[in-house]
């Protein structure tokens, strides 16, 4: 089943409630959280996540793009995180896997994340843990409304085979530059779950760009 979660980094921040409201068919919705260390730019952090989770009970797709995010595990799943990835690249693979044991402790569910420049055979030793979600860029992490990365296809298929191989139930997700002609390509090449902003809040009616994406692929 496809899932469709559109990214709050493309909402009114300003607005933020009223934005969700807008987009009463989403499946999940995506919160980039960035430090403006491990991406050059800063977007939000804890108290946001907090005040989301007061305003919807819609599943909070936690999306960390920081430094050692091992530190902050406890402080978003207290927030009200429903699912948290961490960057691959964020850290060396022992603190990596600790920050997944803290998500394990928490109760949230877990998740690994693959800048473009990193291979898809990176993900086997996570998988083989066990995971929730693997997450591919298909643009460079940090800001909304960058083009679609093609070339990333292949690593899309590689890594919906490691799946299949290893963790079977783990969702494949894939972030940047979808809408409804880039969408196909992914679903096609195995992803369930879609991230979309501008594809989403930028358009007048948020609710029916939902459903062109996630008809997009029929």
């Amino acid at each position: 089943m496809i899932k469709i979660a559109p990214s709050l980094l493309s909402a009114d921040f300003a607005n933020l409630q009223r934005d969700i409201e807008r987009v009463p068919n989403a499946d999940w919705l995506h919160v980039d959280v960035m430090d403006g260390m491990f991406v050059p730019n800063i977007s939000i952090g804890v108290p946001v996540v907090k005040s989301l989770r007061a305003c919807t009970d819609k599943f909070l797709d936690v999306h960390l793009m920081i430094e050692k995010p091992e530190r902050y595990i406890d402080a978003f799943a207290k927030a009200g995180a429903d699912l948290l990835s961490v960057h691959l690249e964020a850290d060396l693979p022992p603190a990596i896997h600790r920050a997944l044991d803290r998500m394990e402790e928490n109760g949230v569910k877990k998740g690994i994340v693959l800048r473009p420049i990193t291979g898809a055979e990176a993900v086997i030793p996570y998988l083989k843990r066990g995971l929730d979600l693997i997450l591919v860029m298909t643009v460079e992490p940090g800001f909304g409304g960058q083009a679609f990365m093609s070339d990333m296809l292949p690593k899309i298929e590689a890594i919906r085979g490691y799946i299949n191989q290893y963790c079977p139930d783990c969702d494949l997700e894939v972030d940047g530059g979808i809408d409804p002609a880039t969408a196909p390509l992914v679903m096609k090449a195995g992803a369930n779950v879609l991230v979309a902003g501008s594809a989403v809040f930028g358009k007048p009616d948020p609710a029916a760009a939902v459903e062109a994406l996630r008809s997009a692929g029929v």
